[in-house]
């Protein structure tokens, strides 16, 4: 059996490591509930105990890592709520320990946001205005920004080509064919509609506590329109987002102007996302963690259900977009 790379990161390791930052450790360890990169808890002697964040091995370059901090420390200094990584004397941010690229950051308590409280809703618009507003000050130079080809296109052929089973096939191209299509014709950002945020802005990524939103897990920050960080606290019937994102809008337009023209995009961008999160699962199917965590993938049943979704997703890009009231 092939090794995966986290293999090699035992307890020890990630002990060492966080030694090796000129901390001295308890020993005590706690992983926590992350997949795509591996999260602990570690105690520290006569400290509070610290999160280890250990990036996945070739998923990001150090540039593109150096990048996500930068801009967490500089919403950080702006007394934005982000759980920013800790920067040490020398400027340090970023370590490495044997094969791993790691951050280290202070332990935040809190729960996630209640969605159905308008006056949460006020809160994260309120939030994420700032955040957006500090984002506009200038572009990525390395990461990643919302893209078809990417998050489609190739996302699309490669589930096609080793994952959707054979007799599913003919559905899911010709439908996967026709989303491409009607995605292309509707998500058009112009460059100054591209700005710096969260990219993963889902009530998971957030600590809510003392009625303060504090936004974690800037791993994938990207380049893309605002709504990109709005449209995931949306739900229930269309009336009932319409109401929501009314109340996001009020609030982040305390501090950022939003264009309404983009709330046509908002359909396009969660097609983007139910197929890429598809072929993220996949494409870490070979990490021991992945079929122990989603045990329903890959089986027919879910890409039965999938291609369902995607159908009903079809629907969706036809309707009207939906309206601030």
């Amino acid at each position: 059996m092939n090794q995966h790379p986290y293999d090699q990161l035992t307890p020890d390791t990630v002990i060492d490591a966080v030694e090796s930052t000129g901390r001295l450790s308890d020993a005590r360890l706690l992983a926590l509930n992350s997949y795509e990169n591996r999260v602990y808890q570690v105690g520290i002697e006569d400290d509070k105990p610290l999160i280890a964040k250990f990036y996945r091995p070739e998923r990001w370059s150090r540039e593109q890592i150096l990048e996500e901090h930068s801009f967490s420390l500089e919403l950080q200094e702006a007394e934005i709520s982000v759980v920013a990584p800790l920067v040490d004397d020398n400027d340090t941010s970023l370590h490495s320990y044997q094969d791993f690229q790691f951050a280290l950051f202070i332990r935040r308590g809190g729960y996630p946001p209640e969605l159905d409280n308008m006056d949460n809703l006020l809160v994260l618009g309120r939030t994420l205005g700032r955040i957006h507003g500090a984002g506009k000050a200038k572009k990525f130079a390395h990461r990643q920004r919302i893209c078809i080809q990417r998050m489609l296109a190739e996302n699309r052929e490669f589930l096609l080509r080793d994952f959707i089973p054979r007799e599913l096939r003919p559905a899911y191209e010709s439908l996967t064919l026709d989303l491409l299509h009607a995605v292309e014709q509707q998500y058009r950002p112009a460059p100054e509609d591209e700005i710096r945020l969260h990219g993963d802005c889902h009530v998971g990524n957030i600590l809510w506590r003392d009625d303060v939103a504090h936004f974690v897990d800037l791993d994938d920050c990207v380049m893309a329109p605002a709504i990109q960080d709005l449209w995931m606290f949306l739900n229930g019937e269309r009336h009932e987002r319409e109401l929501q994102l009314s109340e996001l809008i009020e609030g982040y337009s305390e501090f950022c102007d939003f264009d309404a023209a983009q709330l046509r995009w908002i359909e396009p961008l969660r097609t983007l996302r139910l197929v890429n999160y598809a072929a993220w699962v996949a494409r870490r199917w070979e990490d021991p963690a992945f079929p122990k965590a989603f045990t329903w993938f890959n089986t027919e049943r879910y890409w039965a259900e999938h291609i369902l979704e995607l159908r009903e997703q079809l629907a969706a890009l036809q309707e009207e977009p939906l309206r601030l009231l």
